[in-house]
This record gives structure tokens, C-alpha cells and sequence, in this order.
């Protein structure tokens, strides 16, 4: 069902529409631009209503922030780089793997990474990264497990690169990085292809974690 509605679309969508909502819910930030990564960026106030993570939150209680806070976003650059890099590798992740286990990999690798995070520096924290290097794993298991080598070591320098890119910037997570990367890395270890076949469990899985986030 989630290949068919275009998994890459409604995922765009939905963080199009939760960046507009924390715009919208505390629009004078908007004015507080302090350089380029900061365009258009919504307040701390706004992300905390809407799902953003860190070590309050789990002080809190608020579990689903490690799943809410994959599709929500700290500024129009750092929604529309994730956007972009993103589709192009969950696209690829959905044909290879089909959509179930492609949102799968996706949500699992974005809640590892800020599992991680929460438990390494604790920072607040918002962004699909952590997913989008897990979906980075995904295609290098599928590259290793049907001996494409040259193609999986290609996507481990990308990985490489990515990730010392992170250490150049401010504001980049890197803990979630890495655990995005390892959660994706083992999903889609222990995810058949089987013709791209999708398991009624998987499928159930699948839609549990869709009503989790909603």
C-alpha cells in the first residue's frame, strides 16, 4: 500500500505540513534569523508542541518524540537538503525492498538515531538525518547481500563522507547519525527480499508504527 501511494510523497508531505504548523504556531521566529542556516527557522516552543526529542523529553515521558521528531525540521535549508537527499535514497530503498519494509527501515533508523542522541549528549533535537543514513545502510546490506561490492563500497564513502561532513557544521547531530545508520543497517539485516513479497506481520508492524508517529 505505502509503494503504491509513493512512500518519498506522503513523507515530503507530511514534513512540508508539520514545518508550515510550527511556522504557523509561533510565526514571530520567523523574524529571528541570526545567518542562512537559520532562514525561516521555527522556535524551540513550537518544535517542543509538535514532538521534538532530547533528554527532557524522555525525563517526560514523551516517548514518541523519538518518532515525532524524524518529521519535524530546524530551519527551510535543513527541510529542504533532508528532503532532497532523502527521496533519492528512499526511493531507492522502497524499489529494492518494497514500501512496508521501507518505512520500516526508515522509522526504525530515525528512532535508533535519536535513541542514541538522547543518550549521548541529550541535546533537543528534530530532522530526518538519522533516517536518511539508515536508508544509506539499507542500500549498502542490499549491495553486500547480492555481491554488487563495488556498488556497496561506493556507498560506504558516501556514508563516510556524510558523516565527516556533519562535523564541519553547527547544529549537526551526528550521534543521531550514527545511530540511524546502525538501526537502519541492522533492519535491513534482518529483512528477506523475498521478491519483495510484503508479510502480513510486517505490513501490521508497518501500520502500528504509522499510528504511533500520528
Amino acid at each position: 500500500v505505502m509503494g503504491r501511494l509513493s512512500l518519498a510523497n506522503v513523507i515530503l508531505v507530511v514534513c512540508i505540513a508539520f514545518y508550515l504548523a510550527a511556522l504557523a504556531l509561533d510565526p514571530s521566529a520567523i523574524l529571528r534569523m541570526r545567518g542562512l542556516m537559520d532562514l525561516l527557522s521555527p522556535s524551540g516552543a513550537a518544535l517542543y508542541v509538535l514532538g521534538m526529542t532530547g533528554k527532557f523529553a524522555i525525563a517526560e515521558g514523551r516517548w514518541w518524540t523519538l518518532l515525532t521528531a524524524v518529521f519535524l525540521h530546524g530551519s527551510l535549508l535543513h527541510l529542504a537538503f533532508n528532503m532532497a537527499i532523502g527521496r533519492r535514497y528512499l526511493e531507492d530503498v522502497v524499489e529494492l525492498y518494497g514500501g512496508t519494509r521501507a518505512w520500516l527501515i526508515f522509522i526504525v533508523a530515525g528512532a535508533t538515531g535519536f535513541l542514541m542522541s538522547n543518550l549521548a549528549s541529550g541535546a533537543p533535537t528534530v530532522g530526518a538525518s538519522g533516517s536518511i543514513f539508515g536508508l544509506l545502510a539499507a542500500l549498502i546490506v542490499y549491495g553486500r547481500r547480492t555481491h554488487q561490492h563495488t556498488v556497496a563500497q561506493q556507498l560506504w564513502i558516501s556514508a563516510a563522507m556524510m558523516f565527516a561532513f556533519g562535523f564541519f557544521m553547527s547544529g549537526v547531530n551526528n550521534w543521531a547519525h550514527a545511530g540511524g545508520f546502525a538501526g537502519g543497517f541492522v533492519t535491513a539485516e534482518a529483512l528477506a527480499f523475498n521478491g519483495r513479497r510484503e508479510h502480513p506481520v510486517l505490513v501490521g508492524l508497518a501500520w502500528l508504527l504509522a499510528l504511533a508517529v500520528a
